[in-house]
């Protein structure tokens, strides 16, 4: 493999909204630039770079994966990335170490729930972006539309640099608004006739060329002067201001393609060339040992530097680690220092990737993308340099599951492999989280949705034979009390010899929300020996634990220990632990105890189109809207929302909207239950159970 110089490589990530085609735009320029000798099809399982057994299954990304392509002797290093809610995760990783992106549009749908997301995630990481407006040859795939939708949600700076050359089926070239010539495909797509603009456009595109020229000009002070002096910008003059006003994200350049028909591709190679920054103009962001940012300058003065972005959890390869060199090189047998772990990492070998495929090399230079195995101490976001470094690539940032199941092996003495299968899974998706609820016991698996969940469980078949059943986890749901009492617990009993004596009363009464449990000595005159308060204490918490309605935790109330008796012979801890259990469970009969049930926060983010229905069936599931948010063409819903009526939202939400929706809950606060909930709760409990407890609400 040619080695390549940073001045010489460009890296995009693809990004967009799941179904606009990013998957076969990359396999597209893959075949358009000899990477490959045929054009793979998405709906066949023949691209480069969805390969895993899901993804061609459900012709969807689900993974962030890599390919590279040579274009005028530039290297093209392209990162394919999910366009689902469920994984947005890995397009932001992708986006870490990407030098633009490419933000991939459906001519048809416009701008969409997901090209909100990325194009946000982009400012944040004051990353360019380039908008490939792809399908541009079905039936209603529009740019006026489309550009209309993209400029209400991220203002005029979003502008062509091309227009489209026939329209929907007649698709069949562009005109190069830079150049003012036509562009136009014969065959296959790879053979680019250039000429004329033709004669139906011209007016179109001279008032098009217009408005790109302002814009360049309005980014840049001397070309504004001269746009002033001459009424316009020459060819060169427009080219290199549009270079700079794309790297400084003052522009947002347009081009029109159709990957699936292979047209358009060339001409968007080329403003990848032409308007793209290398990588030695833009530097990853670097934090010092405080986590605040750094200096760029220590970074680029480093001999050798790496940012790892992704991991891959291969059974067979062992763990497989994706890296951008920043500066210097890695190479192959040498050793390099974890800064984010301060451990030595052995380099064995290091390839490119072209999908799946390795292709081994002896480095991998500034600005490049590559890979090693096998790496021990090394993970997502670690950075890789000499040691002794004393800053490291800005950490990254991953987002906290949504939707929880409960997971139980289909075979038995499979709970150990469990465990350890997603420990690996969760080295290679980070926004993945197992762990054993103390309040339930169950062990849950967390994700960003429901189909990340399933994924992880294919995964968790295919690569490690361990198959689990799937569950909707319990509700964590707590009781509490609405009245003060009092109560009196008394423990007797003779057993032979030394008896087992213990009394107490205490006081109850409810506390705010939140407050969860307080214990109050009051015992004067000794009463009550010291010695065993602390378990009469520890009788309550026992008691407490279980609960009195449903065997839920009791909480949010306060006790007060004001009296009780002991026998000088009889009276142990055990005893007085026991007169406190009884003296809670006397004291609950007549608190008035309910039931308190965790409440959400919850933002639904969808089109517009759909906010009516959406804020409708939030009040159907006892939601309570807490406002409304217009961004662009869609809405963002916030509303408060009892979990229960949560755990199966997700496939509502994705029928209603057809997909283009998305959704993200954290834990709010316990509230009471409404009493139809209470009695529901109740009864489910006791039916499992067996229980048939005289408690009253």
């Amino acid at each position: 493999m040619k080695v390549y110089d940073a001045q010489h490589i460009r890296n995009v990530a693809l990004v967009g909204h799941s179904g606009s085609g990013k998957t076969q735009l990359a396999s597209a320029i893959l075949f358009d630039t000899d990477a490959v000798n045929r054009l793979g099809h998405v709906d066949d399982g023949t691209t480069v770079t969805d390969f895993d057994e899901e993804e061609i299954a459900r012709k969807h990304t689900l993974s962030a994966s890599t390919a590279y392509a040579e274009w005028k002797t530039t290297k093209i290093n392209l990162v394919d990335t999910p366009g689902m809610a469920n994984f947005f995760s890995d397009a932001c990783a992708a986006m870490r170490v990407a030098d633009a992106a490419v933000v991939v549009v459906d001519a048809v749908h416009g701008s969409e729930v997901i090209t909100e997301k990325v194009w946000t995630a982009a400012a944040e990481l004051d990353l360019p972006c380039l908008v490939a407006l792809n399908r541009l040859d079905r039936e209603r795939g529009s740019l006026e539309r489309s550009l209309e939708s993209l400029q209400a949600g991220f203002g005029r700076t979003v502008v062509p640099i091309q227009l489209p050359i026939g329209a929907e089926h007649d698709f069949r070239g562009v005109v190069d608004l830079v150049a003012m010539k036509a562009v136009t495909f014969d065959g296959d797509g790879r053979t680019a006739a250039v000429g004329e603009v033709p004669a139906e456009l011209a007016d179109e595109a001279r008032a098009a060329r217009e408005a790109l020229i302002e814009l360049v000009a309005e980014a840049d002070d001397s070309l504004m002067e001269q746009f002033f002096e001459a009424g316009t910008l020459t060819q060169e003059e427009l080219e290199a201001g549009l270079r700079t006003a794309t790297a400084g994200r003052h522009v947002f350049p347009v081009v029109c393609t159709s990957a699936t028909s292979n047209l358009g591709i060339q001409p968007l190679l080329d403003a990848i060339l032409n308007y793209v920054p290398s990588p030695e103009q833009r530097a990853l962001p670097i934090v010092d040992g405080d986590g605040a940012p750094a200096s760029s300058h220590d970074q680029t003065q480093a001999a050798s530097t790496a940012m790892v972005w992704k991991t891959i959890a291969d059974p067979f390869a062992g763990r497989i680690t994706m890296f951008r060199v920043a500066s210097g090189s890695l190479k192959a047998d040498s050793v390099i220092h974890n800064v984010s772990t301060d451990v030595d990492e052995r380099i064995g070998g290091v390839a490119l990737m072209q999908g799946k495929t390795q292709e081994t090399v002896t480095e991998i230079m500034a600005g490049d993308l590559g890979t090693v195995a096998k790496l021990k101490d090394t993970r997502t976001g670690n950075t890789l340099a000499a040691k002794g470094t004393t800053w490291r690539f800005a950490p990254f940032q991953f987002t906290e599951p949504v939707l929880s199941y409960a997971i139980e092996p289909k075979s038995r003495g499979d709970e150990e492999k469990i465990s350890a299968a997603l420990q690996r899974l969760g080295e290679e998706d980070p926004t993945i989280r197992y762990a054993r609820d103390p309040r339930t016991t169950q062990l849950l698996l967390s994700g960003q949705g429901q189909l990340h969940i399933e994924v992880t469980v294919a995964k968790l078949k295919r690569r490690f034979g361990v198959e689990v059943n799937l569950k909707l986890p319990r509700i964590p749901y707590r009781e509490t009390i609405r009245a003060a009492t009092e109560a009196h617990g008394r423990h007797k009993k003779q057993t032979g010899g030394h008896g087992q004596f213990g009394d107490c009363k205490i006081k109850v009464k409810p506390l705010d929300r939140g407050e969860d449990f307080q214990f109050i000595d009051e015992i004067f005159g000794g009463s009550i020996p010291r010695g065993f308060i602390p378990a009469i204490e520890k009788g309550i918490q026992d008691a407490r634990t279980s609960g009195f309605l449903a065997g839920y935790p009791m909480v949010d109330f306060a006790v007060t220990l004001y009296d009780g008796s002991f026998h000088p012979v009889d009276s142990n801890e055990m005893s007085f632990r026991m007169a406190g259990r009884l003296a809670f469970r006397d004291a609950m009969s007549r608190a008035k105890p309910t039931i308190l049930e965790p409440v959400m926060s919850v933002e639904v983010y969808a089109p517009s189109d759909f906010a009516g229905d959406l804020m409708g069936d939030l009040n159907s599931r006892r939601g309570r809207i807490g406002g409304m948010e217009t961004r662009g063409t869609s809405t963002a819903i916030k509303a408060q929302v009892p979990m229960a009526e949560m755990l199966t939202y997700e496939q509502q939400l994705t029928s209603a909207t057809g997909g283009r929706g998305s959704y993200h809950m954290e834990f709010s606060h316990y509230e009471e239950a409404p009493s139809n909930v209470r009695d529901k709760v109740i009864a489910d409990a006791k039916a499992e159970s067996g229980r048939s407890d005289d408690g009253e609400a």
